[in-house]
């Protein structure tokens, strides 16, 4: 027999046609879920044998509790749910991009999302892992070594009159020299390569200070030093260049002093020839010195803060012992300013416009092409936007594939058992609606006429009663007691009082 589907039933997200709320895609049996939607409610009629709630009011044109409004009240107001223009949508989890087991045997493709999904988590841990090893990497100075090569170029020429009439004085007759210095890194083929992707640093970058020494016997002492010492609100420069008159060869020397960065130190000889150690930053210095403390096994075994000084040692820090406390400021008194780069160069000086370049390469220290990709890497938000977009998207489709199972179960629900189904449909939503409209009883057992048949119903009727009436006799007896005593006075004696 085909039992005709009633028109109060519908598939979820479809308007109850009693209640006036929309339904929340339930099946029978499963637990509730309050909504926080406005609703037009009235409150349930008193019933005897229960007490008023102060929430529910009693109500002449109230119908009895569970029966819900009739039709010649027509339906109640339906109200969308929105959500406040100010609260933020909730958070998504990693645990609502799983498909249950019950999907997966129903789709078995679904288990190649859930590799899938697997190994993405993986990916995600190695990522995380890697990203943690670039940030203490950058936190330490990377720099590599590479050649600079200086260019040395002199110029030496006669002067010349300003026009064939006029003549010159014996000194602007004299040749005039000039003295360039320039520099340009070297690729790692040991050519001068610029790449217009990474930004051209200057050449006096290199140098806390340059001084050029002349010959003190050609320029006297007190021209013969050319100086430049670096200062905060120092401009860098790509050379330097020093014009001297003079027709004869000059001896020069210069004298070039690199800035280290972090600084460097040059140790004092015998803890150099002791460590294998000329010049080094600070660290490398004291990790140094502790493993050659730790192979000779200068560790006070019971007081482990304390160094046993070897021979080489106490001839060093002139004491027997040491604490690891004290190295820091013993190494102060040791340590010692890089010894300076020395060019021994001869200005030479011809008759005519002459021109002569030299050059030297020496070893610097510049900042690692790789902390660049590092701190790009780390910066970078493109993937990540294109990566959260992507997550969204899934968050999505699997919620949609949720609701769809859901909607698959309901109609099958009803395929094979019709009358049940309908049964337990109604008892599930008449439960909600208890819940949403906070109803206190059970209204489906309240509106059948035995309820109001059951003896302690009777009990509860008289209680009720006798309660009430003792409330209002206390009430009359307060109200007499209160006009008596506001009524009656003392009645005072005339008669005098006689002793006995």
């Amino acid at each position: 027999m085909t039992v005709p589907m009633p028109n109060n039933i519908m598939p979820p997200q479809m308007a109850h046609p009693y209640s006036g709320y929309q339904s929340t895609a339930r099946l029978p049996g499963t637990p509730p879920q309050r909504m926080n939607a406005p609703y037009h409610t009235e409150s349930p009629r008193r019933t005897p044998g229960r007490r008023p709630n102060s929430k529910n009011q009693a109500s002449s044109s109230q119908p009895p509790p569970g029966m819900g409004p009739g039709p010649s009240m027509g339906p109640m107001p339906h109200h969308p749910v929105h959500r406040p223009p100010g609260r933020p949508k909730p958070k998504k989890k990693a645990s609502d991009l799983v498909i249950s087991q019950q999907l997966r045997e129903l789709v078995p493709e679904s288990q190649a999302y859930m590799d899938l999904l697997s190994f993405e988590h993986k990916l995600d841990a190695t990522i995380m892992r890697k990203r943690l090893d670039i940030q203490e990497v950058l936190k330490k100075p990377m720099k590599t070594k590479r050649k600079l090569r200086i260019f040395i170029t002199n110029t030496s020429y006669a002067n010349q009159s300003k026009s064939p009439g006029d003549q010159l004085n014996s000194e602007e007759c004299q040749t005039t020299w000039e003295l360039k210095i320039e520099g340009r890194l070297l690729d790692e083929s040991g050519q001068v390569k610029s790449d217009p992707r990474t930004p051209k640093k200057k050449f006096s970058s290199f140098f806390k200070s340059l001084i050029i020494e002349l010959d003190k016997e050609m320029y006297g002492p007190d021209s013969n030093f050319v100086e430049w010492h670096r200062n905060p609100s120092t401009q860098e420069t790509d050379g330097f260049q020093v014009k001297r008159p003079g027709d004869k060869p000059v001896k020069c020397t210069i004298n070039l002093q690199l800035d280290y960065q972090p600084q460097n130190f040059k140790l004092d000889p015998r803890l150099g020839r002791l460590l294998g150690i000329h010049t080094a930053t600070r660290p490398v210095i004291v990790t140094t010195l502790w493993q050659y403390i730790k192979t000779n096994k200068l560790q006070d075994p019971i007081h482990r803060d304390t160094i046993k000084c070897d021979e080489y040692l106490q001839s060093i820090f002139d004491t027997p012992t040491l604490k690891f406390s004290d190295i820091p400021f013993k190494l102060n008194h040791l340590f010692q300013q890089p010894d300076p780069i020395v060019i021994e160069h001869v200005v030479a000086v011809e008759p005519g416009e002459t021109k002569s370049v030299t050059h030297w390469d020496i070893n610097v220290e510049v900042d690692d092409t790789l902390k660049q990709q590092m701190n790009n890497f780390l910066l970078s938000t493109v993937t990540q936007q294109e990566i959260m977009s992507l997550d969204q998207k899934i968050y999505e489709t699997v919620d949609s594939i949720k609701a769809l199972k859901t909607k698959r179960e309901f109609m099958l629900s009803f395929a094979s058992d019709p009358y049940g189904f309908i049964n337990k449909w109604l008892i599930s939503q008449s439960r909600d609606l208890k819940v949403m409209l906070n109803i206190e009883g059970d209204p489906e057992e309240e509106r059948k006429a035995d309820f109001y048949q059951k003896d302690w119903l009777k009990e509860g009727v008289c209680r009720y009663f006798y309660a009430k009436v003792q409330q209002r006799r206390a009430e009359l007896e307060r109200d007499l007691g209160v006009r008596q005593l506001n009524t009656a006075t003392p009645a005072r004696s005339n008669t005098p009082a006689t002793s006995s």
